[in-house]
């Protein structure tokens, strides 16, 4: 009896890793991302005073507190996510902390937020 109850322990154990195993080797969606990382809590899907909205912000040229203006591209997007403090849009403050990412979570976060337009 105690061999059995093993034996299906050690199945449930088994099973269970294997599960893991496959939601790790989901792919990884900038959406998911930027919910677990938790940029949604300031980046919202409206004008918030914590940080600006990433809908409709693909493209577009904002001015930074200094007075210029930069167009929301790529190299913008990367800059800010590995540089929170160096571009701040005027109107925000420098609250944003640096979240360490690997290179593919800052690709699938870029192309997300590009994804909004």
């Amino acid at each position: 009896m105690l061999r059995r109850t093993i034996v299906g322990l050690v199945g449930i154990v088994v099973l269970a890793a294997c599960s893991a195993d496959r939601s790790a080797e989901e792919p990884l969606t900038g959406e998911a991302l930027a919910t677990d990382l938790g940029c949604v809590a300031c980046h919202t899907d409206a004008d918030s005073s914590v940080a600006p909205t990433w809908n409709g912000i693909w493209g577009t040229s904002v001015e930074l507190e200094d007075g210029t203006t930069v167009t929301v591209d790529e190299a913008y997007v990367r800059r800010s996510i590995e540089e929170p403090q160096a571009e701040i849009v005027a109107g925000y403050s420098a609250s944003m902390p640096v979240i360490p990412m690997s290179e593919e979570e800052k690709s699938v976060l870029v192309d997300y937020i590009e994804s909004l337009g």
